[in-house]
């Protein structure tokens, strides 16, 4: 049976197959979830995403499924915790910083009403492009990133705002020729439908 065409970036690795067949560039509902996608691509920065998506059931045992209502009540104890943990990224910063973007997410559910839908509010509608391939960051990313730090959310730059931005479909950079590139194009609309995007 002939392979599907797809991106060049999952190369041959199952995990990262299903991550891009299943999971990428499609939107999701659940604050828990878009949660995660922050926090995972915070961790990730400096690493590779395989090295997360080997790692990610672990960081949802110990990140309470990453209910931000019971990580933000993480204390000092918590975070000795994680860093004696091996089947997660020990690093104090990126664990401090997800405790803290925790506190920050029910701040922005209590002034926001919705996380998704505060965020959505970011989505882009045509995907930039520099000489024919994906940036590191944009303006759009750049944007997200300044006002979540503006907010007090920590370890999100330009770049990581991207990654997260790919992942949760705010833009569609699957390869136009990527036989799922329609599919997630369809669920991004369809999620877009009545929503007013920043300008």
């Amino acid at each position: 049976m002939t392979e599907p065409i797809r991106c060049g970036w999952p190369g041959e690795h199952d995990d990262y197959l299903d991550y891009h067949d299943n999971e990428w560039g499609r939107p999701t509902t659940d604050p828990r979830r878009l949660f995660e996608k922050i926090c995972l691509e915070g961790f990730q920065s400096g690493l590779s995403w395989l090295t997360i998506l080997r790692k990610r059931d672990r960081f949802r045992e110990v990140f309470a499924g990453f209910d931000f209502h019971r990580v933000a009540e993480f204390g000092p104890d918590d975070v000795e915790r994680l860093l004696g943990d091996a089947g997660i990224i020990r690093h104090r910063g990126k664990i401090e910083a997800t405790i803290n973007n925790a506190q920050r997410a029910i701040e922005m559910e209590d002034t926001e009403g919705s996380i998704v839908d505060w965020v959505w509010e970011w989505a882009t509608l045509d995907p930039v492009r520099v000489d024919g391939g994906v940036p590191t960051q944009t303006p759009r990313s750049a944007a997200l990133a300044k006002e979540l730090k503006r907010r007090g959310w920590k370890f999100f730059g330009p770049t990581t705002a991207l990654a997260f931005m790919q992942s949760e479909g705010l833009t569609n950079d699957h390869d136009d020729n990527c036989f799922v590139h329609a599919a997630c194009e369809t669920e991004r609309q369809a999620f877009l439908a009545g929503r007013t995007l920043r300008t």
